[in-house]
Parts: C-alpha cells; sequence; structure tokens
C-alpha cells in the first residue's frame, strides 16, 4: 500500500469516527447533556498565568479545557500614525503554531490566525482598553504595543482565551524607559488600562446554543458567534461558518455573555 493510499485509509477511517461522535453528541444534547458534562451555557475550567516570559514587557498564558494559548507583549518606540498623531499603536498577531493541532503549518498567516487576531484585537480597540494617548513620547514618537498569541494546544474555541490572554498580558505590562531617543528595557512604571474587555463564543448545534464549544461540539456545529462586552455595551460580535443565528439565540448569547464577562473580570483581577 502507497504512502497516499495509507493516508486516504487513515481519513476515510477518522471520517467515519467523526460522524459517529457527532451523532453521539447530538443524542446527548437531545437530553440536555454535554460530552463533557458541562451545563449548556458553562465554561470549561479556566487557569490563568501571568508574567510567564521573564523578557516580555507583558504575558500570559491561558487555559480553557485543552485549549492553551500564550500572550507576549513587545513595547516600541515608532513614528505615530497619520491620522492619529501623538497617540500610541497597538498590533494584535496571531501565530497557530503546527504543535498545536494536526491541521496547523507553518508559514505565512493562515486565514483562521487573521480571523483570531482580528476578532480579539477588535473588542480590546473598541473597549477603549489601553489609554493610547498616555503613550506619547516626548520627542513625537510613540509607544507601539505589540501583542503576539500563539495558540499552543488546541482543544476548541480559541477566541475566549486569546482575548483573557491579551486583557491579562496588557494589565502586566509594564513601559520601559525611554531616554534621549532610546528605550532602555528597564521597565518602569504600569500600562494604563482604563477598561477589561471579555468574550463569550457560542457554537450552534441543530436547536441547542453551546458556549465555549470544545473541539468535538466545534467540528460539528453548524454556526458560531463571539461575543465581546464590557460592564455595559457590546463592544465587537463576530459570526463564523455557514448556518445562522434566529434573533432570540442571538439576544440570548448577549445575555450570557454579560452574565460572563462578569466571572471572567473577577478572574483577571
Amino acid at each position: 500500500m502507497t504512502r497516499m493510499q495509507k493516508a486516504k485509509r487513515r481519513s476515510d477511517f477518522m471520517e467515519i469516527i467523526d460522524t459517529i461522535e457527532g451523532s453521539y453528541i447530538r443524542e446527548l444534547l437531545k437530553q440536555g447533556k454535554r460530552l463533557d458534562s458541562r451545563g449548556p451555557h458553562e465554561f470549561r475550567n479556566i487557569k490563568i498565568e501571568a508574567d510567564v516570559i521573564p523578557h516580555a514587557e507583558g504575558s500570559a498564558q491561558v487555559e480553557i479545557g485543552t485549549t492553551k494559548a500564550l500572550v507576549g507583549i513587545k513595547m516600541m518606540a515608532d513614528e505615530p500614525m497619520e491620522d492619529t498623531p501623538g497617540m500610541g499603536n497597538l498590533v494584535i498577531n496571531a501565530e497557530l503554531l503546527p504543535l498545536a493541532y494536526v491541521d496547523y503549518e507553518g508559514g505565512p498567516p493562515s486565514p483562521e490566525s487573521i480571523e483570531l487576531a482580528r476578532v480579539v484585537d477588535r473588542g480590546i480597540r473598541a473597549g477603549r482598553c489601553v489609554d493610547l494617548e498616555s503613550l506619547a513620547l516626548s520627542d513625537g514618537k510613540v509607544w507601539s504595543i505589540y501583542a503576539d498569541i500563539y495558540v499552543l494546544d488546541y482543544g476548541g474555541n480559541l477566541f475566549d482565551r486569546s482575548e483573557l490572554a491579551v486583557m491579562e498580558a496588557l494589565m502586566h505590562t509594564k513601559i520601559p524607559k525611554y531616554e534621549d531617543g532610546k528605550v532602555i528595557r528597564e521597565k518602569d512604571k504600569n500600562l494604563k488600562i482604563d477598561n477589561i474587555v471579555t468574550s463569550a463564543t457560542f457554537g450552534k448545534i441543530g436547536e441547542s446554543l453551546l458556549l465555549d464549544p470544545n473541539i468535538n461540539e466545534e467540528s460539528i456545529a453548524e454556526a458560531r458567534i463571539t461575543v465581546a462586552t464590557d460592564d455595559t455595551e457590546i463592544k465587537a460580535m463576530q459570526k463564523g461558518l455557514q448556518g445562522s443565528f434566529t434573533q432570540s439565540e442571538i439576544e440570548e448569547a448577549i445575555d450570557i455573555a454579560f452574565e460572563q464577562h462578569k466571572k471572567l473580570k473577577e478572574i483577571l483581577r
């Protein structure tokens, strides 16, 4: 048997397994149960650790279930953007490391990594979490904050733990000293944080709306929606996959996102 024939045989076998598992998940949902015994609107266990990269200006690692994301913050003295003179810059990137999942590959950013970075960026930027005006420097330059997300292990739902990891890293970021036009890597003062934004991601399977879908649930979900909120407002929303949501399902997701924000905010604090 050739290598290609072996690969196809394995692919066909995995497709059969996925079909059986998907049927089992749907049958459990009809009984009001989930594969991992959670309620429909429950996060998996959350573990947050800050300052995990000593040489970064800020860093955090977040685990929710088996999904793990690491964020490192680096600050550079740059020119301001033409349309925002006197304001610092915030740049968020994401990388899905090949070690995190069998389908992830090295090379240029994938559509999934671009979407992840944009969704996280949109929530934090719209929430005005970072006081960008405080990042202006005396010589006309500004601080640029580069937040790099590294997905270390994929177990479903990348968005919420990446949002938490970036938020936690920013809350623990120390600004370096800047003297005579030079950045001195000695950490000087805390980055000013004006707001806290978190997100809640839902997968729709049949009539069920599931918070924080795991990898098995995500693989059979017809639609996905991520809702980013602060204490009082929706800051961003992102819909994914081919399926659709009813108005009542969207309203339900928003209500749950606000409820979960209170809990997630306390964990960050």
